[in-house]
């Protein structure tokens, strides 16, 4: 499980995103998120920063996206994916996370889960929204007509 880190002594000057460089899987979701939060947001993978945050550890990165914020602020795992929505208005998801202690719990189990097992996740994100994270196909919606369709036939 990856460890919540809540402050850094050395923010950046914009809010910053870090994920990992090397992730298929965070690739094509950073460039979602790039997408939406525009230029709001910087968007950089650990293996290029880590040495400016001596205060958190690597392997820390290597578990969880961070997003840090100019006042030393971080947010991790999957609540650095909600706060960075927060920049496009969308605050619901940020704000669930901090309400309710249920939502927080089953959030991270399911980001444990995924960042456990990236390579799966990254062919099923492509399977369901296509290659190209700059236009997602809904493929998955496709499925569940075809699914339907089937069943009805049935």
């Amino acid at each position: 499980m990856f460890q919540k880190i809540t402050f850094t002594k050395h923010p950046p000057a914009k809010p910053t995103l870090i994920w990992d460089g090397t992730c298929g899987f965070c690739k094509w979701w950073k460039i979602r998120w790039e997408t939406k939060t525009g230029d709001r947001i910087h968007f950089v993978p650990y293996q290029d920063v880590a040495q400016d945050f001596p205060d958190i550890p690597i392997k820390e990165f290597k578990k969880a996206s961070r997003l840090i914020e100019p006042d030393g602020k971080i947010y991790s795992g999957p609540d650095s994916a909600y706060r960075s929505l927060y920049y496009t208005g969308n605050k619901k998801w940020h704000h669930w996370y901090e309400k309710y202690s249920w939502f927080e719990s089953l959030c991270d189990l399911a980001y444990n889960h995924i960042a456990k097992n990236r390579s799966i996740y990254f062919k099923l994100t492509k399977f369901l929204f296509g290659k190209d994270p700059h236009q997602p196909k809904l493929y998955w919606f496709y499925y569940i007509l075809i699914l339907l369709a089937i069943i009805l036939l049935l």
